[in-house]
């Protein structure tokens, strides 16, 4: 069992591959991942070293794993944060190569283009995603904000969900999970991740907890990925992934870490 994750790395905290690959790893599967950044932290701090990987970089990297037959062997393929617009192309090619290539390949995108209505990429990004990486997507992971951007529709509802999925799937068959849902009869003080597959609902709903540490989306994107690589249907592995999230950020809010605690706490007396 392996997944290819492409996406950004941090030396600290969790976001991209730094959120996702270890969580993949601990459900059993082995991980391709494939950086798009290497960063000290995620902006959120008030310094910020490292930079966007190079393009040529990102290229050759993607060359040795398909040098390497990971293509092949993997079932699984993510691409998330992107860092820039030639990065997005090059990445927009390798997944064309891997999908030819690899007829079985699930491929899973996660937009990463913005959140709480506003865009943090640079421009030329949002055209690869939505013209390219979109279409060629099984499964994408849009936060609320993203899916409406993405389908131009906006959501209220239920029905308005439902109508911004097919907007993006078009002909096609593609599933969505869409996080950070709050529709009109979401209940109180929760949050809601919402599968949508072939026009039906799924709805997993958690309590709103009073913190919002950043790389949620990418570790529940990887988690996803790593269920539905072991076999797991699709709606088990959206379940499985949002309760671990939730136990997560349950963890975290306890230890009261601004980054997400991915590993457990000490047993006192062990």
């Amino acid at each position: 069992m392996l997944v290819i994750s492409i996406q950004s790395q941090v030396v600290h905290g969790h976001v991209g591959n730094s959120a996702a690959a270890y969580a993949m790893q601990a459900e059993g599967v082995n991980v391709a991942a494939v950086p798009t950044t290497l960063l000290s932290n995620h902006p959120r701090y008030p310094t910020l070293r490292g930079r966007v990987l190079d393009a040529e970089l990102v290229a050759d990297l993607l060359r040795g794993v398909e040098e390497r037959d990971l293509v092949d062997e993997a079932a699984v393929l993510v691409t998330g944060y992107l860092g820039s617009p030639d990065n997005a192309v090059v990445i927009a090619d390798f997944v064309e190569r891997a999908l030819t290539r690899n007829s079985k390949l699930l491929y899973v995108c996660d937009p990463v283009i913005g959140d709480d209505g506003r865009i943090y990429v640079v421009d030329g990004i949002l055209d690869v995603v939505r013209h390219r990486l979109l279409p060629a997507a099984s499964l994408i992971t849009p936060n609320q904000f993203e899916l409406e951007l993405l389908s131009g529709v906006k959501i209220a509802d239920a029905q308005g969900l439902r109508a911004a999925c097919a907007a993006i799937a078009g002909k096609g068959r593609i599933d969505v999970v869409a996080t950070g849902c709050t529709l009109t009869d979401t209940p109180t003080e929760q949050v809601e991740t919402i599968l949508c597959a072939a026009g039906q609902l799924s709805r997993f709903a958690t309590p709103r907890l009073p913190i919002r540490p950043y790389g949620t989306g990418d570790l529940l994107t990887g988690l996803i990925a790593a269920h539905l690589a072991k076999g797991t249907a699709m709606e088990a592995a959206v379940q499985l992934a949002v309760e671990t999230i939730f136990a997560v950020l349950v963890r975290t809010q306890e230890a009261g870490t601004a980054e997400m605690r991915l590993v457990p706490l000490p047993v006192r007396g062990a």
